[in-house]
């Protein structure tokens, strides 16, 4: 019997219930209602939303749920791509009626055939979850030349071991390159990486470099850990920029070094009550060392020990510590503590005798800008004479004849000169300051040849080697050197033929680093050659050949030119 249409339905009604799914109870009353309500129009869109509502898959597949209120427009209104056309049968699923793709479009994921197109496995990509990790470090892998998996393969704990003991002190080109190393974007290993950074910010302090540990331990994010947070907050003591690092332990008290850094931290800050606070509670409950508590009992009331006598120095002190006696007037001489302490030497509230002599130990491991010791040098006239004084008057009176442009004049003052520096071995600071003007100046006889030499220590090495003094001696083996074209014939000693063949064409890595490229060890490998180097330049020659054709193996042609050279020109260190 044919189902009537009752009173207030459209004329779709009909054909949506008899397309029901079997099973499910239609309700047409109900649905009517939800869609009078909502607003819907007689469209084709109303068949999905029906459809939808018939699916038994609770409330969760009511039409307002999936879509929200749909518009009102009329079929009319809205023209539908793939609208059925007259006579073409009405479909409840309005996909069905959507026609075919053109077969020259591609066609999308869903129209692709269920079957693969042959037995074959398919190839899987894998990633390294280690090339997942972001890299740490201060310089781009494009300045640096070296790749941001430079630790790969390495055991952490081997290369913190290296970081912590490759001699440097007698090499500025071996200098240059550990901190290169240190400083390069690289990736941590698989395993360890927490250990490597934490021997790269301790190496940085030790050699000097407080500000480069600060900037590398912010990039790596300084509060994830006790241990970096520590080495963060020695470091900004030392600069002057403890403020970001008492903040950022007012927040996580957790990672306090110790309770005199809360103290000194929530002084720092101006909360004095708690600072007074946790200074009692120190006393009280024993937390501190009796000299730091006599310290801090200075620092947080000074109007109390004001007419009490100094302190005894401790002999080995922290930088919370140096830094404690430094607020209480009391400031310690940092020409007997580590090199990092010097740091806090380079900061106005120094002395200029006290800048003065921490530049000059900072530019000699290599951790300070030759241009920032050459401003210190040249700020004023000197206050006295004798030490550093003498070289400070004998620079400025150099500087002072070279914009005279007086051959004449360079000539009497650059022995004096170079004298001073080599007294405070920062020759190849004053090499890479002066070297270009001094290749301007026409000069003759041992003024000359001491200006070529000079050069020959300046980054600009090759350029000089192609225009050397008239008087012989090394100058033939020392400018082949410098172009990387030493031979045995040129040499004339022991040095010179440990030299010349690490540039000889057959020349190669030893066997033990050289498995250690193969394996992809780079870094370690960079490591081991310099701590060859330290052994050959203290006289074991077979390491200094082979340390220079490690250098040359991988790359670096420069460091191993410029090493050789301030082997042969620097040979009073």
């Amino acid at each position: 019997m044919p189902t009537r249409q009752r009173r207030g339905e459209s004329a779709w009604a009909a054909p949506l219930m008899r397309s029901a799914c079997a099973g499910a109870t239609f309700r047409p009353n109900r649905l009517l209602k939800q869609m009078l309500v909502l607003g819907l129009g007689v469209a084709t869109s109303g068949f999905a939303g029906a459809a939808t509502a018939q699916t038994p898959a609770g409330p969760a597949a009511s039409p307002v749920a999936q879509s929200g209120p749909p518009s009102p427009a009329t079929p009319r209104e809205t023209p539908r791509s793939g609208a059925a056309k007259p006579g073409d049968p009405l479909a409840v699923i309005d996909w069905l009626a959507t026609p075919a793709p053109d077969a020259g479009l591609p066609g999308t994921v869903l129209l692709e055939p269920p079957v693969a197109g042959s037995a074959r496995r398919p190839e899987v990509t894998v990633t390294p979850l280690a090339s997942l990790v972001a890299p740490i470090g201060l310089v781009k892998p494009a300045s640096t030349g070296l790749p941001v998996d430079l630790w790969r393969g390495s055991n952490a704990e081997a290369l913190a071991t290296l970081l912590a003991s490759v001699p440097v002190r007698k090499s500025p080109a071996m200098q240059s390159l550990m901190f290169t190393l240190l400083l390069s974007e690289t990736r941590p290993p698989v395993e360890g990486g927490e250990r490597l950074l934490l021997a790269r910010l301790d190496r940085l302090m030790d050699l000097g470099a407080p500000d480069p540990a600060q900037a590398l331990a912010e990039q790596a994010g300084p509060t994830r850990s006790k241990a970096r947070f520590k080495r963060w907050f020695d470091a900004t003591l030392l600069t002057g920029d403890e403020q970001q690092a008492c903040s950022a332990l007012q927040d996580r008290p957790h990672l306090a070094p110790d309770y005199a850094s809360r103290i000194f931290c929530a002084a720092r800050l101006g909360d004095w009550p708690t600072a007074a606070l946790l200074l009692e509670a120190a006393h009280a409950l024993e937390l501190v060392d009796s000299r730091q508590l006599d310290l801090l009992d200075r620092f947080l009331n000074p109007d109390v020990f004001e007419d009490a006598p100094p302190l005894r120095a401790p002999k080995s002190p922290d930088p919370l510590t140096f830094r404690l006696y430094e607020t209480i007037g009391e400031r310690r001489p940092t020409s007997n503590l580590p090199r990092a302490f010097a740091a806090a030497d380079l900061r106005d509230i120094a002395g200029w005798k006290a800048q003065l002599e921490a530049a000059e130990r900072l530019t000699r491991i290599g951790a300070l800008n030759p241009n920032h010791l050459l401003g210190l040098y040249t700020e004023r006239s000197p206050a006295a004479s004798g030490g550093i004084w003498d070289r400070v008057a004998a620079l400025q009176r150099f500087e002072t004849a070279l914009e005279t442009g007086s051959a004449e004049a360079v000539s009497k003052t650059l022995p004096k000169v170079w004298r001073a520096m080599q007294t405070a071995q920062i020759e190849t600071a004053f090499a890479d300051l002066f070297a270009d003007q001094l290749a301007r100046i026409p000069l003759d006889g041992q003024a000359a040849n001491l200006a070529w030499r000079i050069r020959l220590l300046a980054p600009t090495y090759e350029t000089a080697s192609h225009s050397p003094p008239p008087s012989q001696g090394r100058s033939g083996f020392v400018a082949a050197v410098a172009q990387g074209v030493p031979t045995q014939e040129l040499a004339r000693n022991g040095v010179e033929q440990a030299i010349a063949a690490a540039f000889a064409a057959d020349s190669a890595a030893p066997r033990k680093l050289q498995r250690l490229l193969d394996n992809g060890q780079l870094g370690e490998s960079i490591l081991r050659a310099m701590q060859l180097f330290a052994q050959g330049a203290d006289g074991n020659l077979g390491d200094l050949t082979d340390a220079l054709a490690t250098f040359r193996a991988v790359g670096l042609e420069d460091t191993a030119r410029r090493a050789a050279l301030q082997l042969l020109l620097l040979d009073h260190r």
